[in-house]
């Protein structure tokens, strides 16, 4: 089996805004950004399924593949809570920095810590990749595929913004008799 991660395209967000889970569309760059994600894209069959945040940003690009798209909320980014549209520096700084301190475990508040992001998305991974014999496509956010990516390879959450995730990027994993493994995709930057 093979599933394909990708992440939505450029959203139409200006610089210096904490966004999560709000519902921001893409930019005008949207239909030249998914001719390129498809092209990556190389399902042999039409036998796949499409899963999807339901926000707008991951949700048109999921219409580029089929019509028939299973919406699922556990594949929205981090909920930021209180800070959802703020720019980020006029969040308290001291809020901010507790945040930044560990930001695995600490959640903004009325948001959900990286932890919590990333037990929702594995659990709903894991439903997604059981064994139906269907190619997968799951279009989702950079938080999102960075916590799916960090389970595979066994990576700390706390390391796992060592994984580059731009916009419009592919990671192709393959699921064979061994469990899944990352094909091709996979950008890693050096630890600091």
């Amino acid at each position: 089996m093979e599933i394909y991660l990708i992440r939505h395209t450029t959203p139409k967000v200006e610089k210096g805004i904490c966004y999560g889970q709000s519902d921001i569309d893409v930019q005008d760059s949207f239909e030249e950004e998914s001719e390129v994600i498809k092209k990556q894209v190389l399902i042999n069959s039409n036998d796949f399924e499409v899963y999807s945040s339901p926000l707008i940003r991951c949700k048109k690009l999921a219409q580029c593949f089929s019509k028939e798209i299973t919406f699922d909320q556990r594949l929205m980014e981090v909920n930021f809570g209180d800070w959802e549209l703020q720019p980020w520096d006029d969040i308290n700084e001291d809020d901010l920095n507790t945040w930044m301190a560990d930001f695995v475990t600490t959640a903004p508040p009325n948001g959900e810590s990286y932890v919590q992001l990333s037990e929702r998305v594995n659990t709903a991974f894991d439903v997604i990749v059981k064994d139906s014999g269907k190619d997968k496509i799951i279009v989702a956010h950079g938080g999102v595929i960075r916590a799916i990516v960090a389970k595979i390879k066994q990576i700390d959450l706390k390391d796992s913004f060592n994984i580059k995730i731009p916009y419009s990027h592919v990671v192709k994993l393959v699921k064979d008799e061994k469990g899944i493994h990352i094909k091709e995709g996979l950008i890693l930057s050096e630890c600091n």
